[in-house]
């Protein structure tokens, strides 16, 4: 019995150090809940020559929601972790020249170098993790950077071609024309092509404008392709580039 009791003290005295800790540790944590609107695309880093312009970008709905977790480390710094729910969506137009695609009219699959109007839609639904290291200026403001690591839950990459022709096989090849009218048209689907996972950084800041209410502004660049690497109908890869203004809630 003895014995017991000893071994009972022990284990209680070596869990309250670890008990103490969790404690100040929980007590250390800041939470904060968040919301946020994007505004970007998913683009090459640099304009090829064969896209000659960019004739329409329309607003699409694309929605952040998500918590933080901040713990003070030294000083002014200290260490974020988030996780999100997002949409980054994208729908444009861009004028091509000589711009290699593959597209399906009627029941034709027809591959080439296509000059004319492109109409491009994205949609990628995803829970996206930061991890950012955070310094403190003053109690207002806070900066913020890191990487994040994103998992696709539902992606889109579709759109059609028009007011334009496709050369087939090469640039001397048959002349196939593209109309105005859906009936017209040639469409692309490249959504089975898109990566499950992506990766990149974020950098922001939060500004503090009330006693637990705050305004916030981040810029999300990837730095993985959305198309898998063995992807080759699209010449360049292309990145999601996204900044984000949003509010947030100081939970604790």
């Amino acid at each position: 019995m003895k014995k017991t009791t000893s071994i009972l003290a022990l284990i209680i005295v070596m869990l309250l150090p670890a008990h103490a800790m969790a404690g100040d540790f929980l007590n250390n944590l800041n939470l904060k809940a968040r919301a946020g609107y994007s505004i970007g695309g998913t683009a090459p880093l640099g304009i090829p020559a064969t896209i000659r312009s960019l004739d329409a970008f329309r607003l699409t709905p694309s929605f952040m929601a998500g918590m933080d977790a901040m713990l003070p480390l030294s000083g002014n710094w200290g260490m974020m972790v988030g996780l999100r729910f997002e949409n980054k969506a994208m729908d444009g137009e861009i004028t091509t020249k000589n711009y290699y695609m593959e597209v399906v009219k009627g029941d034709s699959h027809l591959a080439g170098m296509y000059t004319g109007g492109v109409r491009q839609k994205v949609t990628e639904w995803m829970f996206t993790v930061p991890v950012m290291a955070t310094l403190q200026l003053g109690r207002k403001v806070q900066l913020k950077a890191g990487p994040y690591v994103s998992l696709l839950l539902s992606k889109d990459f579709s759109g059609y071609v028009f007011d334009g022709y496709l050369r087939q096989n090469n640039p001397t090849g048959a002349k196939i024309v593209m109309g105005h009218e859906e009936n017209e048209r040639a469409t692309y689907d490249f959504s089975e092509n898109m990566r499950n996972f992506q990766a990149g950084v974020v950098v922001g800041a939060d500004w503090l404008v009330g006693k637990r209410v705050g305004v916030s502004a981040d810029l999300n660049w990837g730095l993985t392709g959305v198309h898998k690497s063995d992807f080759k109908t699209i010449e360049q890869t292309l990145y999601p580039i996204y900044g984000t203004i949003g509010v947030f809630y100081n939970l604790k």
